[in-house]
């Protein structure tokens, strides 16, 4: 399947996910991720291997934490080179006050935005939604 890359498809169809638990990120011991961990994101950088996991796995693996986030999935199907998803979501939660860190995936683009305030970004992102309806 295809994703959307029309920007009033794509921000119409949002279907903002805000997905169970308190996720963090952290930074993996000599860049290999703990046994008993199961981050939903790894990203490798020059300065060690972040991971983004639930925050129960983080605490029993002897993490420490930076960062406690609520995660949401757009839930459109959002094509890789689609232009603008992002930016729009930005702008909408800039607005509003809300933090975010962006995770582009094959299928869906994910949220992570501070724990307690992460029911209030999903209403933000419906709101953008009805607002960019293609009626």
């Amino acid at each position: 399947m295809t994703g959307e890359s029309d920007l009033r498809v794509l921000l119409s169809d949002l279907r903002p996910e805000l997905n169970p638990g308190r996720y963090v990120y952290v930074t993996a011991p000599d860049g290999v991720v703990p046994d008993g961990t199961a981050p939903v994101v790894v990203v490798r950088e020059a300065e060690g291997l972040t991971l983004v996991l639930p925050e129960a796995e983080a605490a029993a693996a002897g993490l420490p934490c930076s960062f406690t986030a609520g995660w949401i999935t757009l839930r459109v199907h959002s094509a890789l080179e689609a232009v603008g998803l992002t930016a729009a979501v930005a702008l909408a939660l800039t607005d509003a006050g809300i933090s975010c860190n962006v995770v582009a995936a094959f299928h869906h683009d994910h949220l992570f935005v501070p724990y307690d305030r992460a029911a209030e970004a999903v209403a933000v992102l419906e709101t953008l939604a009805a607002e960019s309806g293609t009626g």
